[in-house]
């Protein structure tokens, strides 16, 4: 069986399937468990607990999400000691969930021994955009020493439900543009042509692109440098993964909160979630302009796909889109993890 785990900075998913068997692409899930952890030192004795109910399955790969590989990770890979210290070495790049991504390969190691486990990353899905689209305008001696670049995330998520539009659509994946819209408590939006990613939102780190629940996504690079200047990095960090985006303008971080507070009247939770749509709106409308034309949009993830009234909201006033034709899937970053590593181990 395969065990698929994703930790993040609130939450732990894990997902038990049974392999495919020869000449069968199909992958079953026969366990799956969502657990939401708000106190962060509760967090190794939750996962601990989870794991410990598995003990009666016959685990025989271990799997796990990790968001950012940057330019060392560019494939899934067999987990050793060696590559996982270089995977700890990036936390700082992805600090709301490297660092629960680590932590769930050495207790999942430490509960299930001696099984083999591997890593997917979020960023490989745009391993291979186009070079005027990860270059960043800085010096480029800078850049080089320093792997500044646009490395992308939620790359699992975007390539499995453009994969899953082209299927509805029963059209080559090869063949289509598709602008695909992860939106939960982080957002990105991708711009896919011909089966390969030619654009995605988030840049060298998670911060980047559209507003987000707690993030400020594109910002001027000036306001950082203020931060820095009267808060210090540590604090700035804080600041722009945790007190920024939605919750930096209305003081809630919750989207259902956010639209029962909209219902109440409260004008600041209004403005938040017009500043995410119309972020979201200006990055359609780019894509759709570098992609010459777009055959489907797709929204996913716990915005995305769980709330039509933000979705209506989005592309009801998008005139460019009447040709276009417009998807709700829910994501399966587990279920993609999975058949990547399938394949991977035949």
């Amino acid at each position: 069986m395969i065990l698929v785990l994703n930790c993040g900075s609130q939450s732990i998913k894990l997902k038990v399937f049974l392999p495919a068997q020869a000449g069968d692409v199909n992958l079953k899930a026969v366990r799956e468990t969502a657990v939401e952890v708000f106190e962060g030192e509760d967090y190794k004795k939750i996962l601990r607990d989870e794991l410990n109910k598995l003990k009666g399955f016959k685990i025989q790969v271990i799997c796990h999400r990790v968001v950012h590989g940057k330019d060392i990770f560019k494939k899934p890979i067999k987990i050793t000691a060696d590559n996982l210290a270089e995977i700890e070495k990036l936390n700082r790049f992805a600090p709301l969930h490297n660092p629960f991504s680590v932590l769930g390969i050495k207790i999942s190691s430490e509960a299930f021994k001696n099984i083999p486990q591997f890593a997917v990353f979020d960023t490989e899905f745009f391993a291979d955009l186009p070079e005027k689209a990860y270059t960043c305008a800085l010096p480029e001696s800078i850049s080089k020493e320093m792997s500044f670049r646009r490395y992308g995330f939620h790359g699992i998520s975007h390539e499995y439900v453009a994969r899953k539009a082209a299927e509805k659509l029963k059209k080559p994946f090869e063949k289509l543009k598709v602008i695909t819209c992860h939106l939960g408590g982080g957002a990105s939006i991708a711009a896919i042509k011909n089966g390969k990613a030619i654009d995605t939102s988030m840049g060298f780190t998670p911060l980047e692109g559209l507003v987000m629940m707690t993030r400020p996504g594109n910002i001027d690079a000036g306001i950082v440098l203020e931060l820095v200047r009267k808060y210090g990095v540590e604090k700035t960090s804080e600041i722009l993964n945790k007190e920024s985006g939605i919750k930096g303008i209305c003081r809630e971080g919750d989207m259902l909160r956010v639209l029962e507070k909209i219902k109440s009247g409260d004008k600041l939770a209004k403005l938040a979630l017009d500043v995410f749509v119309y972020s979201i709106q200006k990055y359609i409308g780019a894509y759709f302009a570098i992609l010459g034309g777009c055959n489907v949009l797709v929204f996913t993830g716990s915005i995305g796909s769980g709330s039509a009234k933000i979705r209506n909201m989005i592309y009801k006033d998008l005139g460019i889109l009447n040709k276009t034709k417009v998807l709700s899937i829910k994501t399966d970053e587990e279920l993609a993890i999975a058949q990547k590593i399938n394949k991977l181990s035949k």
